[in-house]
């Protein structure tokens, strides 16, 4: 069992960066693969972003690559999203998530731990 916090989520202009964490409890953290995603009102819940268990492998949505980076920290029981050059369509609630699958899942139903979910603004 995997219980995840996520923070850092808040308003910022067009252009801003934002760095969102999310704590993991458990021993086992770094055995499982870990990934953000994210929900814009009116939109289903999208991938973002996901790492492998090592942090040695990372895989990006179209829609963010170059611009966002997914970290972790196996001895801290953390993982950040590091979020540059934002947009107004970045807009959304970014839910932290954790898989026992190996590699770099993207897709919702791969993931078995949910946190809470960090509301992102951006604004124009």
């Amino acid at each position: 069992q995997v219980q995840l916090v996520e923070s850092g989520g808040g308003l910022v202009q067009a252009g801003g960066s934002l760095r969102l964490s999310c704590a993991a409890s458990g021993r086992t953290f770094s055995s499982y693969a870990m990934g953000w995603f994210r929900q814009a009102p009116g939109k289903e819940r999208a991938f973002v972003a996901a790492i492998n268990w090592s942090g040695g492998s990372t895989y990006y949505a179209d829609s963010v690559k170059g611009r966002f980076t997914i970290s972790r920290d196996n001895a801290k029981n953390t993982v950040s999203l590091q979020m540059n050059s934002l947009k107004p369509e970045d807009t959304a609630v970014y839910y932290c998530a954790a898989t026992y699958y190996s590699g770099t899942p993207y897709s919702i139903d791969e993931y078995h731990y949910w946190g809470q979910g960090t509301q992102v603004t951006v604004s124009s």
